[in-house]
């Protein structure tokens, strides 16, 4: 005779979609991978954005996603059945892509100076992990309120600083030419700041993730958190969606290249299951959204 203890459980689903634009740009310099399989505990994202006006930024970009992507696959077993140091694995993958970087550089030197950003949010179960080098931003959206979960490595930060102390006007922070440089990227050099927290975030249901190139900050985070609000109980793919729609009504003249993927977690109540000691599946339900300008 078997005992068993029946308890009430929760499973978890994901939706997500991806989208890209070009925007005003004279070509896509975003490269984004996303692996969501359907039935599998564990997902992951690779967001990475090529240096504009570097040489071959759409290359770097390509190189970064593709190796990150490549690292993350390769150990996916592991993260399934949680036998993964994430954050571990994330440094390793980052040091990895860098060095691609490099040895490009090395064999193409009509490429020296080439360089991207780099986001990775990576789903196990409720878990939320990630690494980011660069202005790439993840937003988490609940209950209504919108923050950025990574941290941004330009000078917008420091700006933001000086005009709350005083040392600049408001006008003079929002429009200073320094503001989006960069004090962190991969470009086959050390890497001056690598944001990864030692431990996962707990997911909520109803939390939506959105992981992004900085050209969607050509919407502020006031309309990006109405625009989320007002669709958050429809389809990831709508979602985004919106987002490129209140890109579109924006037309910025210098609109740059945006990809974003966007996740939305669900958390449901499983009565009545019996206990299973080993991983809980996870049902992700995956939406490709490609748009072009």
């Amino acid at each position: 005779m078997l005992d068993a203890d029946v308890i009430q459980t929760k499973t978890q689903s994901f939706d997500v979609a991806t989208a890209a634009i070009k925007g005003a740009r004279d070509y896509q310099e975003d490269s984004l991978i996303s692996s969501f399989p359907i039935g599998q505990s564990a997902g992951f994202a690779v967001i990475s954005d090529g240096l504009g006006g570097h040489a071959a930024g759409d290359t770097a970009s390509a190189l970064v996603a593709t190796e990150m992507f490549a690292q993350l696959k390769m150990q996916e077993s592991q993260l399934l059945n949680g036998a993964l140091d994430v954050p571990d694995a994330l440094r390793a993958a980052v040091i990895s892509a860098n060095q691609k970087i490099a040895s490009h550089v090395q064999a193409d030197a009509d490429t020296t100076g080439m360089g991207a950003t780099l986001l990775a949010p990576v789903i196990q179960g409720d878990r939320l992990s990630w690494i980011s080098v660069g202005d790439s931003p993840l937003y988490l959206l609940r209950d209504g309120v919108l923050q950025q979960l990574n941290q941004d490595h330009s000078m917008a930060p420091q700006i933001d600083m000086m005009v709350m102390s005083g040392m600049l006007t408001a006008e003079a922070g929002a429009t200073h030419p320094h503001r989006n440089s960069l004090i962190s990227v991969l470009d086959g050099q050390e890497i001056a700041q690598i944001d990864c927290p030692a431990s996962p975030m707990v997911l909520q249901d109803g939390d939506i993730l959105i992981a992004a190139t900085d050209g969607l900050q050509f919407l502020s985070e006031a309309l990006i958190a109405k625009t989320l609000t007002n669709v958050k109980d429809v389809p990831a793919a709508e979602i985004a969606r919106a987002l490129l729609a209140a890109l579109a009504q924006l037309n910025h003249p210098q609109q740059d290249n945006t990809a974003f993927v966007v996740i939305k977690v669900n958390v449901a109540d499983v009565p009545g299951a019996v206990v299973d000691f080993g991983a809980m599946p996870v049902l992700a339900h995956v939406d490709v959204l490609e748009a072009s300008a």
